[in-house]
């Protein structure tokens, strides 16, 4: 995760550096922020967490045939 962070203070420095030479109205400035924004939806991607299965649920994944795991359809 520092690695895509460390990619984001980069891009942000660069995007910085084209707005001031570029002026903030310009194209590079515009897409060098563009990549910024990117980066940091990427980011944001890798920290959302799936949920994780509780221990009976990894439990009867691994062990279908337990009494505890049967289904019964009505």
């Amino acid at each position: 995760m520092s690695d895509i962070q460390e990619k984001i203070k980069a891009e942000t420095e660069a995007a910085r550096e084209a707005c001031a030479a570029d002026g903030s109205n310009s194209d590079s400035c515009a897409s060098a922020w563009d990549a910024v924004e990117e980066l940091q939806a990427e980011a944001s991607h890798q920290r959302e967490v799936k949920p994780k299965k509780s221990s009976f649920d990894q439990y009867c994944d691994e062990n279908p045939e337990a009494d505890e795991c049967r289904v019964y359809d009505n």
